[in-house]
C-alpha cells in the first residue's frame, strides 16, 4: 500500500537536503507560484509529511530545491526500520493499516508510515511500542511532542 500516486504531467521532483550533502527527492503537484503539494512520504526528512504544501526554488541546474513548509496537511509521519526484509502481510505493517495508516517502502526494511489527521497518533505510537518495532517520530519529531 502506498500514499504516492504515479507521476502525472503536473508533478515534479523536489530535492530535500539534510545539510550533510544527502538528498532525498519527493514528488509534488505544481500548484503554481513556486508552491507544491507533496505526493510522497519522506523516508529521511523531518518535519514534512504527505500533502504538506511547500515552496521550492530551482538551483543552477534547474532542480527544484525545498525552501519551506507553508501549509501543514495534518498528516504525520513515523518511520519503521526492520532488521530484515519484510514480506507482504507483515503483522506490524498490517496492524498499522488496520489503524488507518498507509505506508511507502524505501526498500523492504525501511518504511515511511503516513498517519492521517483522523488517526490517533498516540494509538499508532502505542501499537509500535507493543510490537517492539524500531521506529521514530519524523513529523512531528519527538521533541516537538514531548519537549
Amino acid at each position: 500500500m502506498s500514499t504516492a500516486t504515479e507521476p502525472s504531467r503536473n508533478m515534479v521532483k523536489i530535492a530535500f537536503s539534510d545539510g550533510e550533502g544527502n538528498v532525498e527527492t519527493l514528488w509534488g503537484f505544481d500548484l503554481g507560484g513556486g508552491r507544491y503539494r507533496l505526493d510522497s512520504s519522506p523516508w529521511y526528512q523531518y518535519r514534512v509529511s504527505w500533502k504538506d504544501v511547500v515552496t521550492a526554488q530551482p538551483d543552477e541546474r534547474g532542480q527544484l530545491c525545498f525552501s519551506e513548509v507553508v501549509e501543514k496537511s495534518g498528516h504525520r509521519t513515523v518511520r519503521v526500520l526492520f532488521e530484515q526484509d519484510r514480506p507482504a502481510g507483515d503483522p506490524v505493517l498490517d496492524g498499522l493499516v488496520k489503524l488507518g495508516c498507509t505506508f511507502e517502502g524505501a526498500h523492504k526494511r525501511l518504511f515511511a508510515i503516513d498517519v492521517p489527521p483522523e488517526v490517533d497518533l498516540e494509538k499508532v505510537r502505542q501499537f509500535l511500542i507493543s510490537s517492539r518495532a524500531q521506529w521514530e517520530h519524523a513529523d512531528p519529531e519527538y521533541s516537538d511532542l514531548y519537549g
